[in-house]
């Protein structure tokens, strides 16, 4: 089993943007994985692929993913184009990773999609991206978009990337089964993945797919002191049956026994999300480093 470790800033992005390039540059050369980034147009977040880009030309080996982007609202062309385009320019290093978005009204307004007609909006787009990024001449006729022979060009690298999935409701595990390359959840135990793994893998088969054992993953928030009150709260907004505590490992020592624990049920990418506003990055991941990257292999 192949065990990565990536970093992730979710929503809350980096309060003082000036450091991003100080966190793409240790990344890379302390030899973590990856580097993720989420979306939320109404938030401080950089936008993903914007932000992907900029580490990209920074960078030479680090792999480079959404967690997540969000696809009802988009046009699968324009999606496959961009991310085809990272794919070539970054010599084949993309992991895109798709979601409906956050059931929030203010970013319903901005991607212009009703919560409702999120889903159907994503099953229909998803697969056209694939498509986009593999055929030519590509003839589709469905409730939101028609084409007739279209290709997009330059194909990615990757043919296809592969593409990853959030979620953890049942109806969201079983698109990830139906549609994704790897899952990626988030606000999870290691205990509740690993639960949802066996849902994943039967509507995997029932749609005559497999998703290979290493393309399960988990983002793991983290902190080096206490749970900020505003995380608290949030949590249990989000999870109210589950304590804070459980889900957000206090200190490196615990996170590397959390991280562990994911490990033995087989959920082998992680990606570390700091809930802290580190004083310096390079401290922060020399840190991480010792720690953590040991159970990198």
């Amino acid at each position: 089993m192949k065990v990565r470790i990536g970093y992730g800033l979710g929503v809350q992005g980096l309060r003082d943007a000036a450091r991003f390039g100080e966190l793409v540059d240790g990344l890379e050369s302390r030899g973590f994985d990856s580097l993720w980034l989420s979306e939320r147009l109404t938030g401080d977040a950089p936008d993903p692929m914007v932000g992907l880009s900029f580490a990209a030309g920074r960078t030479r080996k680090l792999k480079l993913g959404t967690s997540v982007q969000v696809l009802p609202g988009r046009n699968p062309a324009i999606v496959a184009k961009e991310w085809a385009s990272l794919d070539r320019l970054s010599g084949g290093r993309t992991l895109p990773a798709f979601g409906l978005g956050v059931a929030n009204p203010a970013e319903q307004q901005a991607f212009g999609v009703a919560r409702d007609e999120r889903a159907a909006w994503f099953d229909e787009a998803l697969p056209l991206v694939r498509r986009l990024w593999t055929e030519d001449d590509v003839d589709h006729d469905g409730a939101r978009f028609s084409y007739r022979g279209l290709s997009v060009h330059p194909k990615p690298v990757q043919q296809p990337p592969d593409v990853w999935l959030g979620g953890r409701a049942k109806s969201e595990l079983r698109r990830v089964g139906r549609l994704g390359d790897g899952w990626l959840p988030s606000f999870s135990t290691p205990a509740e993945v690993a639960a949802g793994r066996v849902v994943v893998e039967e509507a995997a088969a029932e749609a005559g797919r497999e998703i290979e054992d290493e393309h399960y993953g988990a983002l793991v928030i983290y902190t080096r002191d206490e749970i900020p009150e505003l995380l608290v709260a949030g949590i249990k907004t989000r999870r109210p049956d589950v304590e804070p505590s459980e889900l957000v490992p206090v200190g490196l020592p615990a996170l590397r026994a959390h991280l562990e624990r994911f490990l033995e049920y087989g959920f082998s990418k992680l990606v570390l999300v700091p809930a802290h506003d580190p004083d310096s990055w390079a401290a922060e991941l020399d840190d991480a480093a010792r720690e953590i990257l040991p159970l990198q292999t």
